[in-house]
Formats: structure tokens, C-alpha cells, sequence
């Protein structure tokens, strides 16, 4: 009887490793103290980010025994000059970026495919056929 009361439920544990990606996609690979495979990738809400290969990226383990473990995030590239508190700064491979500024600009670098109606000013946009040309 008194062995039973000296047993403990195990209790769940959090951690988090850096680890290197081996396998790219929504189910990643990752080395930290070994390699674990399909792990899912989390991230904030309306943002869709799949890690590359060979990513530093962060992996948080959890329930009993850490067996629980999923890709949250990696190290942030190099913060914009002047990048104020609030702003956002989204980038992708090569130079394609978005910066949401403070002062409510919108800075897009990279080629803008839009799909849909552009509206400018309250104003469907309309290309103006001026004479032909380039």
C-alpha cells in the first residue's frame, strides 16, 4: 500500500532544441540530438511557412518523456535598418520581401502578380491603353 502512494504520475515536460532541417515540406526531418522525421511545422495564425533544407530551426518537445515534438520557428535573418517595434517584415528566397510599416506603407519587393481586381484610391483600376507603346 505504501509503495503506491509513493509513485508519482510522470510529469509532462516542455523543451526546446535547435536542430537543422534534413527533410523539407509540411513533415520536416530534423537533427537536434538525432534525427526525427515527420515532424509537423507550426506558426503564427494566417502565415504559412515551410522551412528549407539545412534551416536552423527551432523544436519544441512536450508530454511525457518530450516524445511530443513539432518545428516552431527558426532565427530570424537580419532585422531591417530603422525596423521599428510593431512593423512586420516578411521574406522569402532570394530578394522578395513585404515590409508593413508604422506609418501604414507598404513596401513589396520582387514581382507582383495580383490575381483579381486591383482597386486604387476606392477606384477599380483600369490600364490606360494610351497611344500603344511599351
Amino acid at each position: 500500500m505504501w509503495v503506491s502512494k509513493q509513485m508519482k504520475p510522470a510529469v509532462p515536460t516542455a523543451d526546446a532544441d535547435l536542430g537543422v532541417t534534413t527533410i523539407a515540406g509540411d513533415s520536416v526531418g530534423v537533427v537536434t540530438r538525432g534525427e526525427v522525421r515527420a515532424l509537423p511545422v507550426y506558426g503564427p495564425g494566417g502565415y504559412v511557412w515551410l522551412p528549407e533544407n539545412g534551416a536552423a530551426v527551432l523544436v519544441i518537445k512536450g508530454g511525457p518523456g518530450g516524445e511530443e515534438q513539432c518545428v516552431s520557428g527558426m532565427k530570424q535573418r537580419e532585422i531591417p535598418r530603422g525596423m521599428e517595434p510593431g512593423e512586420v517584415f516578411l521574406y522569402g528566397p532570394g530578394e522578395n520581401s513585404v515590409y508593413l510599416k508604422r506609418d501604414g506603407t507598404i513596401q513589396l519587393r520582387g514581382t507582383v502578380d495580383i490575381q483579381g481586381a486591383l482597386i486604387v484610391n476606392g477606384l477599380y483600376y483600369e490600364p490606360c491603353d494610351c497611344g500603344g507603346g511599351v
